[in-house]
């Protein structure tokens, strides 16, 4: 019997470290765009998260352009990818937020993002609507300060 729960404990204990390492991820943030909410320096705990389960005022990471003058080598990851944190804005349907390009609702499958400091801030007055494959996730928590 005591073997049995031991590999019963043993089970959850592994399944819950699986789903921990595909659900969080940890990133570090460079600039000053979310400032005062996320400072340069500190680092994120990112739950994974589809564009429908995230809410208007969620701060997001999403991956910017592949293409344009906003993209840094040099703030790229280990794994060689970008990632900016923002506050969602305007989900599909919403109206488009003052200053983002374009006509109507935003539409299905995009989403727009805005930086806290918007004087300091590439977001998408400057880049448009996102597609919702370039959604990481939604700031969980803080995890440091510089």
């Amino acid at each position: 019997m005591f073997l049995t729960s031991v590999a019963v404990g043993v089970v959850v204990i592994c399944t819950g470290a699986v789903w921990a390492r595909r659900s969080l991820v940890v990133v570090a943030v460079q600039g000053t765009s979310m400032e005062p909410a996320v400072e340069d320096g500190d680092r994120v705990l990112v739950r994974r998260r589809r564009l429908r389960r995230v809410k208007v005022g969620d701060i997001v990471v999403l991956e910017p352009p592949s293409h344009g003058p906003y993209r840094s080598a040099a703030s790229a990851g280990p794994d060689g990818r970008i990632w900016n944190v923002k506050r969602m804005a305007a989900l599909p349907g919403d109206p488009l937020p003052p200053g983002v390009a374009g006509e109507g609702p935003v539409g299905p499958g995009t989403f727009a993002v805005l930086g806290d400091n918007l004087a300091d801030s590439i977001d998408s007055r400057h880049r448009g609507l996102f597609p919702a494959e370039r959604l990481m996730g939604v700031v969980v928590r803080r995890l440091s300060t510089r």
